[in-house]
């Protein structure tokens, strides 16, 4: 009988669901970072094309399927940060969800700052039938995987705002460059106009560099940095996240032909590569390879 996934709960207060949280990604590292992109992306991509059989049609772009897939990427992320998140950290992440929404409701009413576009697919529950209610766990990622990855890179010029700041807001460019192709190629979203980047008006990226700029100073705000970079290298899943995107979304970018944004995934796992985030091993956390593990004493 295969062993659960999931490690038993020692102690229920905070200390213990945190290292429980732990626990939970570390064993499954291959699990989260490498099979669950790899079957979205094949589910998401079968979805387009138009692939699922009746029996199973109801699997074509499950809005359910698609939310609870992305939550589960997103577990590296949320236990990496869960030690550092006190009140000062939560009031600052609030501030930065009521923010998504805030931008992006505005964004599918009027167009401004992203360019006018539409939701082609219901990304799990809709907030007024016009956002997803999940929004923070799509909006989130991108720029705090880029904030912790920039923070790695930089060492200690990361301790200068404006080089964080531009660095910043130049990986969130460069993630969604990757993100918003794939996500217009699947019928995610639509603009209105369409754009001269695989459908992508350049006026996106010159909505992001507001969003990210505002979502970079209240990080800043909700983190003490020295912790942060502390729990960063003490942490080694915490941009398995990121890993999972560049998976994800390259994958899908190369079932299109997307080749730039190919290249730009790869750019981005070139820069795991270079902190020592990507070639992790995860041969003790595939399922089932508990046969393939040394004895004690062998």
């Amino acid at each position: 009988m295969p062993e659960s996934p999931f490690p038993p709960l020692e102690r229920r207060d905070r200390a213990g669901i945190e290292a429980w949280l732990d626990r939970l990604v570390a064993e499954n590292r291959f699990t989260i970072a490498v099979v669950f992109p790899v079957v979205g992306a094949v589910s998401l991509y079968a979805s387009a094309r138009g692939w699922y059989p009746d029996p199973v049609s109801f699997m074509s772009f499950n809005p359910w399927f698609i939310l609870m897939g992305v939550i589960v990427m997103r577990l590296p992320l949320v236990a990496g940060l869960a030690p550092l998140v006190d009140r000062r950290a939560a009031v600052a992440l609030a501030a930065v969800t009521a923010y998504a929404f805030g931008i992006e409701l505005l964004g599918v009413a009027t167009g401004w700052p992203y360019g006018a576009f539409e939701y082609g697919i219901d990304l799990g529950p809709m907030l007024f039938g016009l956002v997803p209610a999940g929004l923070p766990v799509f909006f989130f990622p991108l720029v705090l995987n880029s904030y912790l990855l920039c923070l790695l890179l930089l060492g200690e010029r990361a301790r200068s705002t404006p080089v964080r700041l531009l660095a910043v807001i130049a990986t969130v460019l460069v993630m969604d460059l990757v993100l918003d192709p794939a996500a217009v190629g699947l019928g995610f979203w639509t603009y209105d106009a369409g754009g001269a980047y695989y459908g992508v008006p350049w006026s996106n990226y010159a909505g992001w560099v507001v969003s990210a700029t505002i979502s970079v100073v209240l990080f800043d705000v909700a983190f003490d940095g020295e912790a942060l970079v502390e729990r960063l290298r003490s942490c080694p899943f915490m941009l398995d996240d990121l890993v999972s995107f560049v998976i994800l979304w390259g994958a899908i970018n190369a079932a299109f032909g997307n080749w730039v944004p190919v290249g730009l995934a790869g750019l981005l796992g070139s820069g795991l590569l270079v902190t020592d985030r990507f070639d992790f091993d995860v041969r003790d956390t595939i399922p089932g390879a508990g046969w393939a593990r040394p004895r004690k004493g062998d």
